[in-house]
């Protein structure tokens, strides 16, 4: 290792483990997906370029070798446009901090600035009719301890439209037990905490669930809501269990709802709520705080989701429809006629 490559490590340290989430109070799943996408790009400087970890320096942070990288992430690995755009926005942050703490590389930071993001086709948003939901969440066998939990999971879920992670995190103390209005508390993105309302019927599932699963629930308050058991021991649920048995009763649904997509997956339920809850009219601004988005703007998918679905509806509704060609009011070769109209005669 060289003197150069010494200060970046601890330059490296530093961001991650002071800047990110103490300064700018990033929350650690942010921390984590930033890290992924050094590791990455320090793979493809090896990979490519064949540069090892003991010879990276600061001049690898160059906007040729980044613009290189993001082609990269684009044709090698398959990466999506927004995908590739987070691995840009998380060097970015990087080469800045950087650069206030050494200005003769701030250069870097206006070199990777420049590079444009990756602009990619309009998110396809996947979500259930009324009928294909309620017969995924007939699927678990509710008599079954682990398929109860499966259950509830999917049905608190899309009641809440929360994200997988969100799900995962809830602890017994983030839920309000109100009769009239229960609710409880997700933290989302940058830790981001908002309060969610629970349905009645979602609301006594809840209750029947912590009798089986939580029956000292208000004792242990810390506890996960959502876990699994290995050797006697509870620990947080994974996105990989729910993965699982998300597809499993994904395919069996299918069976009976061939309008079902070939691959279930845990987001399609929140996609699945947030458009229910906009064609029963909620304005965007509310569908946005209840989702907990930064902005309006990426709640919007949503409006255009369901005015693509209506377009496609019309078109279907009139293809059989023969409408009559309008006949022009003039022949095309009687210029005479044209020129009138045009006002030149």
């Amino acid at each position: 290792m060289n003197k150069e490559n010494v200060e970046l490590t601890k330059r490296l340290r530093d961001f991650f483990q002071i800047y990110l989430p103490k300064q700018k109070c990033y929350s650690e799943n942010t921390v984590t997906s930033y890290k992924y996408a050094f590791n990455l790009f320090f793979d493809f400087l090896n990979s490519r370029k064949g540069i090892g970890m003991t010879k990276i320096t600061m001049d690898c942070f160059s906007g040729e070798s980044v613009s290189e990288f993001m082609e990269w992430l684009s044709r090698e690995r398959n990466n999506s446009a927004s995908t590739c755009n987070q691995r840009l926005m998380a060097l970015r942050s990087f080469a800045k901090y950087n650069g206030t703490k050494d200005f003769s590389q701030f250069s870097l930071y206006a070199e990777m600035k420049s590079i444009p993001a990756k602009k990619g086709r309009p998110k396809t948003v996947e979500f259930l009719s009324e009928s294909a939901l309620e017969i995924l969440l007939k699927q678990p066998n509710a008599k079954k301890i682990s398929e109860m939990r499966n259950q509830f999971f999917m049905i608190l879920m899309y009641d809440t439209a929360a994200r997988c992670q969100e799900m995962l995190d809830i602890r017994i103390k983030d839920i309000c037990f109100n009769e009239k209005t229960p609710y409880l508390y997700l933290t989302g993105k940058g830790s981001k905490t908002r309060s969610v309302p629970m349905m009645d019927a979602t609301y006594r599932h809840l209750l029947k669930y912590l009798e089986k699963f939580h029956p000292d629930y208000k004792k242990n308050t810390d506890e996960f809501l959502f876990y699994i058991t290995t050797h006697g021991i509870r620990h947080q649920m994974s996105q990989d269990t729910v993965e699982v048995f998300m597809k499993r009763y994904g395919k069996t649904a299918k069976l009976i709802c061939p309008d079902l997509p070939d691959k279930v997956h845990p987001h399609q339920l929140r996609h699945t709520r947030a458009i229910h809850l906009y064609r029963s009219g909620m304005p965007l601004s509310i569908l946005s705080e209840f989702l907990g988005h930064c902005s309006e703007e990426t709640t919007r998918i949503y409006a255009y989701a369901d005015t693509e679905m209506k377009r496609e509806a019309i078109n279907k509704a009139t293809a059989d429809i023969a409408v009559p060609e309008e006949k022009p009011i003039w022949d095309e070769t009687d210029e005479e006629t044209f020129r009138k109209l045009a006002g030149l005669r």
